[in-house]
């Protein structure tokens, strides 16, 4: 069970918990537009639910460093010829390949743009509580634009170790979400469109200017960079 703090929203909670506002949104019976009280009591798991509730996300501080590529495999050795006199192999099947067919992860999702410009200085790691999105390095006040269309959820710093924070539903499964600003320049309900100007990169909840950036479908984090284009 949740209770509803001033400045608080049914969607950054829900962010912060990593599940779906929806289920959310169900299980407490709130509808759209999905207003809550300061004080009020909100379920984190379905009624009746024997599991453990969710713990929060406590945000994305610690700054990594780009991980080295896994080496490639070394390729399989090349048959080699028998010898006369030698028992004969029975050559290979034939294994023909499929043809190629994009990534389920990317399938329905938006067409996204990067929201900033500076080098990746730490990286999407799954199941890491710390690190569920990408930073991007910069200088205060360079402009952070808007990944995708979309609809502004939420503009706060209500969520520890975000600190000046900005979150875009581009559609009911897919969330962006922007940390670490030095201002925010939307406000929640505005609509946006892919690459306008939403916020100025700052250190808010940070040890160094930069950008935190994440996207979450259906709640869960995704590794950015198996969705923004190639640099």
């Amino acid at each position: 069970m949740h209770i509803v703090r001033a400045g608080e929203t049914l969607y950054g909670i829900s962010f912060r918990f990593g599940l779906r506002y929806q289920d959310v949104a169900a299980w407490n019976g709130i509808g759209d537009p999905y207003t809550i009280e300061i004080g009020q009591r909100l379920r984190l798991r379905p009624p009746g639910s024997m599991t453990s509730p969710p713990r929060p996300d406590n945000g994305s501080i610690a700054l990594s460093t780009p991980r080295r590529p896994h080496p490639l495999s070394p390729s399989a050795p090349r048959p080699v010829n028998p010898s006369p006199g030698s028992p004969t192999a029975a050559p290979p099947a034939t294994v023909t390949t499929p043809p190629a067919r994009p990534p389920a992860s990317t399938v329905g999702a938006p067409s996204w743009r990067w929201p900033a410009q500076g080098q990746i200085i730490g990286r999407y790691v799954s199941g890491d509580q710390t690190q569920q999105g990408i930073n991007i390095a910069g200088s205060a006040g360079q402009p952070i634009l808007a990944a995708a269309d979309g609809i502004v959820v939420y503009s706060g710093a209500g969520l520890v170790g975000y600190g000046e924070l900005i979150i875009i539903k581009h559609s009911d499964e897919w969330l962006s979400a922007y940390a670490h600003n030095r201002r925010r320049l939307v406000m929640e309900g505005g609509r946006v469109k892919s690459g306008d100007v939403i916020a100025e990169m700052g250190k808010t909840g940070a040890i160094r200017e930069m950008l935190h950036f994440e996207i979450r479908r259906n709640g869960k984090p995704v590794d950015p960079l198996a969705f923004l284009p190639k640099p």
